[in-house]
């Protein structure tokens, strides 16, 4: 098997963007990776396995401060990881793509669907965290938290997912609310899975109806993990991954409303 290698895209902005990519037919996947994660998680070498043995386009990338990308963590907001990912889409891909966002990734995703919704054919959404920013002053911070945020422009919060905690900076908390979505109808007409985990003690099951009612697509898919936790990285959820994303390949049928 023919392992792919990390290459550097340049960003107009001055960085480097890591990726693999696959070469292969279309439509392709891109796969857009959650907050603190990088492009050598499990779901996304998963996914670059799976369309290697269907002879499909891949490509997985971080974003800047993540992973093996140029960059500061702290110098990163949820517009410029968009402008990351949207260069990523409009430079390595070819024709249409599905696109796979996990956490974060997946608001990340549905941003590029709102921008190139020529390219974007499907999305498949693992835990989508849609306006977490916005969430985090609203429901998770606790009165010391926000004074630390507002004293010093940053805050440290410890994570179960590695040894270095969470850099939240007032900048993430700002920028984001120029990209919250849940708050009005989405535009995204495409087809779209959506996948949680019950017990995510993330990003909250319920938050996956809330973005539901929202979409304007006429086919919207959600699928409940009872067992799921935040990663959804088992086998089985690897398994399914693959499978929603072969049916997202496949052009509808004559006459079916998209």
């Amino acid at each position: 098997m023919i392992e792919s290698t990390t290459q550097y895209l340049p960003h107009p902005a001055g960085h480097r963007i890591a990726y693999h990519q696959l070469p292969g037919e279309s439509p392709g996947v891109i796969f857009c990776g959650g907050f603190m994660s990088d492009m050598n998680g499990t779901k996304a070498v998963a996914l670059e396995a799976h369309c290697r043995d269907h002879g499909r386009a891949f490509v997985r990338f971080d974003y800047l401060g993540h992973g093996e990308s140029d960059g500061e963590f702290a110098d990163g907001t949820i517009g410029g990881w968009c402008d990351d990912a949207l260069t990523v889409l409009d430079t390595l891909t070819q024709g249409p793509q599905v696109v796979v966002g996990s956490s974060m990734g997946g608001w990340i995703s549905l941003l590029l669907a709102l921008k190139r919704p020529e390219k974007v054919q499907g999305l498949l959404l693992l835990a989508p965290a849609p306006d977490f920013t916005e969430e985090m002053i609203r429901h998770e911070f606790n009165d010391q938290e926000r004074a630390e945020l507002l004293a010093n422009g940053r805050l440290l919060r410890p994570t179960e997912y590695g040894d270095e905690p969470y850099v939240i900076t007032q900048q993430l908390i700002d920028e984001g609310s120029n990209h919250l979505l849940l708050n009005r109808a989405i535009p995204v007409h495409c087809p779209v899975h959506i996948v949680h985990g019950m017990n995510d003690s993330d990003v909250a099951w319920q938050r996956s109806l809330t973005l539901i009612e929202q979409l304007q697509s006429d086919d919207v898919t959600l699928h409940y993990v009872k067992q799921g936790d935040h990663r959804l990285s088992e086998p089985a959820d690897l398994k399914r991954l693959s499978h929603l994303v072969r049916e997202l390949w496949h052009p509808y049928p004559e006459g079916r409303n998209r």
